[in-house]
């Protein structure tokens, strides 16, 4: 799978307005995994349900994309229902050009400690 067919693929599961749609870039018997909460959705018609009656508007940023192969891993930010931005990783493992598998972990910003401060890098412009 090359960036921008993956990339691509993603896009289209983030941007879509219509469930269908969004789903399409899964294979029938894609795994769903979330292992914070550790569950797991076998089979895209398990997960595309709930989704299309999540209670919350989620506004998801892609912020680095990056990987070879089969697999790859989007850096995302999330907001919902316009609260603060959390932070995500979804790892997505792809099986020709569609997905079959992928691990979605969020978390929420923390303030950086003092004590690293001499080692930190400056923040990214």
């Amino acid at each position: 799978m090359e960036h921008d067919a993956a990339l691509a693929a993603l896009r289209q599961n983030l941007e879509a307005q219509d469930t269908e749609v969004a789903h399409e870039v899964y294979h029938p018997d894609a795994v769903l995994e979330f292992p914070q909460s550790g569950e797991r959705f076998d089979g895209v018609a398990n997960f595309k349900h709930w989704r299309a009656m999540y209670p919350a508007k989620v506004d998801l940023r892609i912020s680095r994309f990056r990987g070879q192969g089969d697999i790859w891993v989007a850096e995302v930010t999330a907001s919902y229902d316009g609260g603060p931005a959390n932070f995500g990783v979804s790892v997505l493992e792809f099986r020709g050009d569609k997905v079959a598998r992928e691990t979605i972990y969020y978390g929420e910003p923390f303030q950086a400690p003092d004590w690293r401060a001499r080692w930190r890098a400056a923040p990214p412009r």
